[in-house]
């Protein structure tokens, strides 16, 4: 039999592993206080950027926030996105659903510069993207949340994770469900998310199928949307109209109350009333606003939650654009 200081030596090992487990497994928690002491301007630093910003330019807003899930539905909240191309290194900048088409690099730049003259070397880009998508929210009259920090930057990105993961304005129903069922997100909580498309503007090339060829539209939106949007391919592409045709810089519940009236601009978005399962989901939205910003700030955090990188994991960009 072992002896008992033996077996007294067993125990403090197994007592010391388990205590090594346990904060390495609190260290890993995301907070919402994570930065109380060692940035504590942190939040009205990052909110007079980006109020200075929606200031020059309303869309700049959804322009954000759309960054954030972007970023969040490629391998997790990580800062991926906001990699430069190299010679030596593709990023996700140039892939299909972000190529002329997410913006807003040069405000979290901005951010990123001003973060790091009050707490240089402490606040990781994943986060300062989440916090700003936040603000971009509230500025325009949207919900609040507490979001959660301690995220770090990651030291890779992948294009072809972004072709593969986001979802397409041309998906359907299910289509939805599933992709965001990949990451963690019920479908309850895509629906709240889709709406974020209660601002911002699309490109035609995103839309043109939908006001050309689908049937559950309205024949007058789909004519005035014809109107700045060419049939023939490569002309006009680039052409914008706005998410939401009644309050396109407002965050508000108005989406839905689009998609009652097949005003649904994307397919995508006309998928979620459609005598689908969503259905009803998206009156309830059209009816109760605060139910709608409820949810949608609950889901906002569950997203921000996705696969992040703590602890000694990644690392804190000095610049957001390329690795340390």
């Amino acid at each position: 039999m072992a002896s008992s200081s033996c077996l007294t030596s067993i125990m403090a090992i197994v007592i010391l592993a388990v205590l090594a487990l346990s904060v390495g497994n609190s260290h890993a928690q995301l907070s919402t206080s994570y930065y109380s002491k060692s940035c504590p301007n942190l939040l009205k630093t990052v909110s007079a950027v980006v109020k200075s910003a929606i200031a020059k330019e309303r869309r700049m807003g959804a322009s954000l926030l759309r960054m954030h899930f972007h970023d969040c539905f490629v391998n997790g909240c990580d800062g991926s996105i906001l990699l430069d191309d190299t010679s030596k290194f593709t990023g996700e900048k140039n892939a299909g659903p972000n190529r002329n088409s997410v913006r807003g690099f040069n405000v979290i730049d901005d951010i990123k510069s001003a973060v790091e003259k009050v707490c240089p070397k402490v606040v990781s880009c994943a986060d300062i993207l989440a916090t700003a998508a936040r603000d971009s929210v509230v500025i325009l009259g949207g919900p609040t949340w507490d979001v959660k920090h301690g995220r770090r930057d990651a030291r890779s990105a992948s294009q072809a994770a972004a072709n593969r993961n986001i979802p397409a304005p041309t998906f359907s129903l299910s289509n939805l469900i599933s992709s965001f069922q990949a990451q963690g997100l019920s479908a309850k909580e895509m629906v709240a998310l889709s709406g974020s498309h209660t601002i911002g503007l699309a490109r035609c090339t995103t839309f043109r199928s939908r006001i050309y060829n689908d049937s559950n539209i309205d024949t007058s939106f789909a004519k005035t949307r014809q109107g700045s949007c060419p049939r023939i391919s490569g002309s006009g592409d680039n052409n914008l109209a706005p998410l939401d045709i009644q309050t396109p810089t407002a965050f508000d519940n108005k989406y839905y109350k689009n998609l009652i009236n097949r005003k649904g601009l994307l397919h995508s978005d006309q998928e979620l009333f459609n005598g689908g399962s969503t259905d009803s989901q998206v009156k309830k939205y059209t009816n109760s606003p605060g139910a709608f910003s409820a949810d949608f700030a609950a889901a906002m955090i569950k997203m921000g939650d996705i696969k992040p990188l703590t602890g000694s994991k990644g690392e804190i960009r000095k610049n957001c654009r390329r690795m340390n």
